[in-house]
Parts: structure tokens; sequence; C-alpha cells
């Protein structure tokens, strides 16, 4: 347990060094932020984010216009091979009004995508739907703040339940430390959701998998509750990634009776079964992955929609219940709603678990023919 509190400070100085707090921006005197007041303003602030980045943009100083945030690193594959550079490059701007100029490629930031602008071309030209006429999107592959917030999960799952597996080495028949809680949920994990739903025989080829996915969106959720602004299973690529693996495994574990059932059910009259072939492979092969892809990500922005849109409370209901009454209002309905989300963290994170067992174990189940 020593060796993991050893390599946590480790890692916590090792971010701290490679992603230090910075307030960068242009070379040119700052203008003064622009306060979030009204309604739209409100709603745009939280839509954007909400949305993924390349910077963690705490917040913006009004009275200076200075950013603080953590720059992340921009890799991109363009015309001229790989540009690595810090996203501090692009000072905040996201109009696509500073270029960043890689040898003879120049890059802009629009609308949280990076584009490569066309041989020749010194600015951005738009059309009348304000897109990039003279620009064309790169191949993408930045740390990005959903991608940090992965990476940062997978070293603490590692650090974890390395130190569970070593105190299991050693004897331990009492788990000692943060593995004290680690131990009931892999427990609960196994007898409540892995064997009722896959089986007593095959429950445990795919016990890597679902603790796996368990562990990861259950942390992903409780940091999307911290102040820098997680949100990454608010992010329909992630739970997409997720289902998909999930889809994989079912499909390509299944066994001879499930694919009998699925493309020539017995026990139902001949000419239907070409019909009911066609419906059980569109529902397994799309219906059950989007499924699971749309209720993660749907529940869980939705909830960082509403505890930002309490937070705003503050500014909208002011003119109403004045200064104090309004910052009450909204911190009591946003700590309720924090509170609320708590539960909701590790409900959607059992959900998702227990659904995919729940399929692979259709999959995997050896079926009685009925005549």
């Amino acid at each position: 347990m020593m060796l993991a509190k050893k390599s946590i400070n480790f890692i916590a100085i090792l971010v701290l060094t490679l992603f230090s707090v910075s307030s960068y921006g242009s070379d040119d005197k700052q203008e003064p932020g622009n306060p979030v007041n009204t309604a739209q303003e409100i709603k745009e602030y939280i839509k954007h984010h909400l949305k993924d980045s390349h910077d963690f943009h705490l917040f913006t100083h009004n009275e200076s216009g200075t950013p603080i945030s953590f720059p992340l690193p921009v890799i991109v594959w363009t015309k001229d091979g790989l540009k690595t550079f810090m996203s501090s490059a692009f000072h905040h701007d996201d109009s696509g009004s500073v270029i960043v100029e890689k040898g003879d490629t120049r890059l802009v930031k629009l609308h949280s995508k990076i584009y490569e602008l066309d041989n020749g071309a010194t600015t951005v030209a738009f059309d009348d739907a304000h897109h990039p006429t003279n620009a064309h999107k790169v191949i993408d592959f930045s740390i990005t703040k959903s991608v940090f917030g992965m990476l940062l999960t997978g070293v603490l799952m590692l650090l974890a339940f390395t130190a569970l597996a070593r105190g299991y080495k050693k004897g331990h028949s009492v788990p000692k430390g943060f593995s004290r809680v680690l131990e009931p949920l892999v427990i609960y994990v196994r007898d409540d959701i892995a064997k009722p739903n896959i089986g007593e025989k095959k429950y445990r080829k795919f016990m890597g998998f679902l603790l796996t996915v368990f562990f990861f969106i259950w942390i992903l959720n409780l940091l999307g509750l911290t102040p820098i602004g997680f949100n990454v299973t608010g992010q329909i690529a992630v739970t997409a990634c997720l289902a998909i693996f999930t889809a994989v495994i079912y499909l390509f574990s299944g066994s001879k009776d499930f694919w009998k059932h699925t493309l020539w059910m017995p026990g139902v009259p001949v000419i239907l079964r070409p019909i009911l072939a066609v419906i059980e492979l569109i529902g397994f092969v799309l219906i059950k992955p989007f499924s699971l892809l749309v209720r993660l990500f749907a529940n869980m922005t939705a909830g960082h929609f509403v505890v930002m849109s309490l937070i705003a409370l503050m500014i909208t209901m002011k003119e109403s219940f004045g200064a104090v009454g309004s910052t009450g209002m909204s911190l009591v309905l946003a700590l309720f709603i924090s509170v609320i989300e708590i539960l909701v963290a590790f409900l959607q994170a059992f959900i998702f678990t227990m659904l995919s067992s729940l399929f692979i174990g259709m999959a995997v189940e050896e079926h009685d023919d009925h005549h």
C-alpha cells in the first residue's frame, strides 16, 4: 500500500509539472472578460462547458480578462505529417483568428475543432453558414480534457487494483486501506450482476470486462462532479465505444444455440423465420448497443446540465429574489442535485454493467429446443 501511495504522489507531481496552471494569451493587452449574465449567454456557456476541449479552462478574470487554465498537448496529423504543440499556442481562441505555424503548416481552432489552412491561405474564409472554405479538418490525436480524464481513471484503477491483488497474493484475508472499499464492490459485481445474468459456469470469462467497465464508468462519473469539469461519459463517442465493446463481446461469444435461435428460430412457422431473423439481428447488432450508449450519454449530460442550470439561478433570479435570496436558493438546489448525482454516478455504472452482462448472458446461454 505504501508503494501505491508513493506512486500516486509521483503521478500528482508529474501532472502538476506537465499541466501546471497557467495564464496564457496573446502578447497584446487583453480586454476585460465578458461576464455571463443573460439567459442566452448562460445557455451557451453551459453547452460549451459540456463539450470536450483541448485545455482545462477554469475561469477568466472579469477585470483583467486573463484566462486561468491547464494547457494540454495537441497532436494532429496534417498533409505534412505529424505536428505536436501545446494548446496554449492558440491563446484560447476558438474563432479561427489565431494561426499556429508549424513549418509550412498553418493551423487554427474553430468551434473546438482544429483545421489546417490550404496552401497560400493566411486567414480563414467563411461561407454564409460560417463554414471555413479554405481550410480542412485534420486527424486529431490530441490529449483533450476527456482523453486526459480517461488516462487518469486508468492510472487510478491500475494502482488501486494492483494494491488489492498484492494483498491477496500475500495471503491477507482482510484487505487493507482503500482495498476494503474495492473488495465489496468486486464481490457485488460478481454475485449480483455476473452470476445471475451469465450463469455459474461461464461468468468468470467475462468478469474482467464487467469489472473494468463498471469501475471505469463509476470513477469517470465521480470525476465529472469535481470542479475541474470532466464530462467524459457525456461524450457520445466514449459511450459509443463502450457499447461497441459490449456488442463485439456478446456477438463473438454467442453459442451455436444463440445463433440458431437468432437466424432460424425453432418453434415458429417457416415463413416467419426470415422476418424474425432480421428483427433479431437488428436488435442485437444495432438496437441493444444503441440503447447502452444513449442511456449513459443522455443521463450524464442531463445531470451536468441541471446542476449548472441550478447554479446559474443566482444570476437569472437575482432581480426577483435579490443577491442573497437567489444565491441561497441556487446553492441549496445545486447541493441537493449534486448529492443525487453521486447516486446517479453509481447507478449508471451499475445499469451499463448489468445490461452488458444481460446481453452477454443471452448470447452464451444454452437453449432447450421445444418442438
